[in-house]
């Protein structure tokens, strides 16, 4: 799955990415990088992706985030058979007890 997306403009998009130095850093970029839609989407996945390793419900995700079935069934797809990085982020927050 990596391969379908790697090319050089997204190693530099991931650099510019790990480049970043604080949450308020965050903000700005992808301020200026993304439509207010997309990064509401990215956070609605990450939180889908956490209350389903949480092992929470379909119909209390729906309740709790407004995400479709459709959303939550990819997102645990990916949990379940993707690459591994949700569990890397959440490892990683979970060290800072940041979730």
């Amino acid at each position: 799955m990596i391969d379908k997306i790697k090319s050089e403009s997204m190693d530099l998009l991931f650099e510019a990415i790990v480049s970043l130095e604080s949450v308020e850093e965050c903000y700005k970029f992808f301020d200026d990088l993304c439509t207010s839609i997309e990064l509401k989407s990215f956070a609605q996945r990450l939180q889908v992706a956490k209350l389903l390793d949480e092992h929470r419900v379909y119909n209390s995700i729906v309740s709790d985030t407004g995400a479709s079935t459709a959303t939550i069934s990819r997102v645990n797809r990916s949990l379940k058979d993707g690459n591994d990085g949700y569990n890397i982020v959440f490892k990683r927050l979970k060290e800072k007890n940041l979730i």
